[in-house]
């Protein structure tokens, strides 16, 4: 979407919205908050819509209040306040509906108010406050996100040798975000402007330039040697400035697959030739 029609979209949605005087405000998020990097061929429309307290459900499930509302060619229900849908030109729009009280239900980091009857502004700067502090308790947790990290691995690199290679592939990357995680909290950035506390991969590779690329080399590989790359990755960037790095988790992990490559020695010995 070109940056004209993205911005208009953005004012449709709004004239749309303060037509209706069930709604108490409109928070824009992400790229369509007009902080931080501006939108690009690849943004979608990310935004909360507050309403006045029993009127959520009229604008979960009718949809006639967005823009060109006859051009929606999909909408869903993607969890009991958030929903998708996409136009027939392809473009994607997502948000959440809330009365004020459930707004304290969200997370955000990038937002603005595009207008408010009530105290939308304030209760978004401490939803905000709030979302800050758990992401930097969660990135303090490093012993948790190195256990989802390594157990992924180890399961993904278990599932492949099975013959489970779907379910192998989707362990490994489940791994990565962890990781991502523990990266952020370890590892200082190129552009801490980049970082993105709801979310470790966003924009990850502007964050950590030589990482990203580095990551995304080793998932291409098949899953041993992935999970392989991986492991050794944790190795080289992140035991140096973690003083209590588990060195001994990841060598034992990498043993199990080290194993896991030779051949069976039963197998072998009863499947050779006399």
């Amino acid at each position: 979407m070109a940056p004209e029609q993205y911005q208009r979209y953005c004012s449709r949605l709004q004239d749309s919205l303060q037509r209706e005087p069930a709604v108490l405000g409109v928070v824009a998020l992400g790229s369509m908050s007009g902080l931080g990097r501006a939108p690009d061929a690849w943004s979608d429309h990310d935004f909360f819509v507050v309403v006045a307290p029993g009127q959520q459900e009229r604008f979960r499930t009718r949809l006639d209040w967005l823009p060109e509302a006859a051009q929606v060619v999909f909408g869903f229900r993607e969890t009991a306040h958030g929903l998708k849908a996409f136009y027939g030109d392809g473009h994607l729009v997502e948000f959440a509906v809330f009365d004020p009280e459930e707004l304290g239900l969200a997370r955000v980091n990038r937002y603005a108010v595009l207008f408010d009857r009530v105290d939308i502004g304030q209760r978004l700067a401490a939803v905000r406050a709030r979302t800050a502090e758990e992401s930097n308790r969660s990135r303090a947790d490093s012993a948790r996100l190195m256990g989802h990290f390594l157990g992924a691995v180890w399961t993904g690199a278990a599932r492949y040798h099975r013959g489970e290679h779907l379910s192998a592939r989707s362990q490994l990357q489940d791994g990565v975000r962890p990781l991502a995680a523990l990266i952020a909290a370890h590892v200082p950035p190129a552009d801490a402007a980049e970082r993105d506390d709801l979310d470790a991969l966003r924009r990850f590779e502007l964050a950590y330039p030589k990482l990203g690329p580095r990551i995304a080399e080793a998932l291409s590989h098949a899953v041993p040697a992935a999970a392989a790359a991986l492991l050794e990755l944790t190795d080289t960037v992140l035991a140096p400035g973690w003083p209590d790095y588990p060195a001994a988790a990841v060598t034992a992990v990498q043993g199990a697959l080290a194993r896991w490559q030779l051949p069976d020695p039963l197998i072998s010995t009863h499947g050779a030739s006399p």
